[in-house]
């Protein structure tokens, strides 16, 4: 337990210094990377993803669209549908936090192995509840 509190600890400290220098949080980085591996989600699915209530992914959106990270524009079959992309700014903010992540995911890769790193990536796949793994498989891309 100590080394997933500690190890996620890291990671995300590698993104937050690149969200307060934007006056940004943690909320806002996990968005933008949502949307960022499926353009044009629905709030709705954003939502179902980030587990959290409609009134904070409200607040965070409402910054990112006022920042001009972000875009919502309504569905075309369902009008009502209210789809989410990156804008350019949001894709190069999104792209740089990811940077980050991704250099230290690497060190830490090449320095445990590539054994170690499939063991890494099976305990994780564990740790999702089965009828979660297909949503979570599905940004992969």
């Amino acid at each position: 337990m100590e080394l997933l509190y500690f190890g996620h600890s890291h990671l995300t400290r590698s993104v937050d210094q690149g969200l307060a220098d934007e006056g940004l949080g943690r909320a806002h980085h996990r968005a933008l990377y949502f949307i960022a591996r499926k353009p044009d989600m629905t709030v709705s699915e954003l939502l179902s993803l980030l587990a959290i209530t409609k009134q904070s992914l409200g607040r965070v959106l409402n910054e990112l669209v006022d920042r001009k990270l972000v875009e919502i524009r309504a569905g075309e079959r369902d009008r009502r549908q209210r789809l989410l992309r990156l804008t350019p700014e949001g894709a190069t903010m999104e792209s740089e936090l990811f940077e980050a992540v991704r250099e230290r995911m690497s060190a830490a890769y090449a320095s445990a192995g590539q054994a170690a790193v499939s063991g890494f990536w099976a305990v994780l796949e564990g740790l999702v509840p089965e009828s979660e793994r297909r949503q979570v498989m599905n940004l992969r891309g």
